[in-house]
């Protein structure tokens, strides 16, 4: 199944102006390879949708394990690729500034590969618990399941505080699960597992083994390995920082409050952003009407 074609690609192009107006060397470097991954694979992909989503029936039957790698990578359409971005942007800066840029790149790929895994587990087990093939056929595509994890990282590191859920004060330790009902409330073919999937992945970071099972890992790797301290400023409208932790060897960015949300917001918060582009997406597609054959793209704020 090819993507929906569009004379303009208007959720790229809004995509483009946001990252122009945080400014290029406001974003650490992991978000911004990140962006540009995505970005590139959307504008060349590098197979149809149906040939590189996630699915039982593709990976497991027939062992085509290469669509945990490009899954995550590939966009149903411009507006899904915008959702997913914005919210990777916004959370990029805060995590990688947190985490350092090794170790969210290290998170990164773990979470993307453990996101696919866990799909694949839950819809397998919906498939033989309900006894409906179907579920095995289900077929996902996008970042939205990574970012669903990535939002359960940054709810455990800024735990007080609420977030704004179409229009309800939602504490911030249960705005993944508000998110959850509410993207399949208003969107009800989007990935639900693939969805939970990430919030499982998130959970098994903060308050599972992933975390220690992941630093020994990266302990066997980098025992040999020596990584120089480095300086990373930025300007005065964001971040001024500097990587000065060494723990497993994967440095790490001090902690700061960033002294400008709006450079990174144009004054609007995360919720606010990705409801406005919701409510453009939903318009555009009362216009634009494509039915989907069991395939459900993770769309996500």
């Amino acid at each position: 199944m090819q993507r929906r074609s569009r004379g303009i690609n208007a959720g790229l192009i809004l995509l483009l102006s946001q990252i122009f107006h945080v400014g290029i060397s406001n974003i650490p470097p992991v978000t911004l390879a990140t962006l540009v991954l995505n970005i590139w694979f959307f504008l060349n992909p590098l197979k149809p949708l149906f040939e590189s989503c996630l699915s039982v029936e593709k990976c497991y039957q027939q062992k085509d394990w290469q669509r945990l790698l490009l899954s995550p990578l590939h966009h149903a359409d411009d507006w899904h690729l915008y959702f997913n971005m914005a919210s990777m942007l916004w959370k990029g800066i805060h995590l990688e500034r947190r985490l350092g840029s090794r170790w969210f790149a290290y998170v990164i790929v773990t979470f993307s590969l453990l996101t696919g895994v866990l799909y694949l587990f839950l819809e397998f087990a919906l498939a033989e618990f309900l006894d409906e093939p179907g579920f095995r056929r289900n077929c996902a595509v996008g970042f939205s399941g990574v970012l669903f994890a990535l939002k359960v990282l940054n709810n455990h590191y800024c735990p007080g505080g609420f977030a704004n859920i179409l229009g309800f004060p939602v504490p911030n330790r249960l705005a993944c699960w508000a998110e959850l009902l509410a993207i399949h409330f208003i969107s009800p073919g989007t990935s639900f597992a693939g969805h939970l999937a990430g919030i499982l992945v998130g959970l098994m970071y903060t308050h599972g083994p992933l975390k220690k099972i992941m630093k020994k890992c990266a302990g066997v790797f980098s025992s040999n390995m020596h990584y120089p301290g480095q300086q990373y400023h930025v300007n005065s409208s964001g971040y001024s920082r500097y990587q000065d932790s060494y723990q497993y060897g994967w440095p790490a960015y001090s902690e700061e409050i960033p002294r400008n949300y709006d450079a990174y917001t144009a004054g609007l918060s995360e919720e606010e952003q990705l409801e406005r582009a919701l409510r453009a997406s939903l318009w555009d597609q009362g216009r634009n009407v494509a039915p989907f054959t069991y395939f459900k793209a993770y769309l996500t704020w």
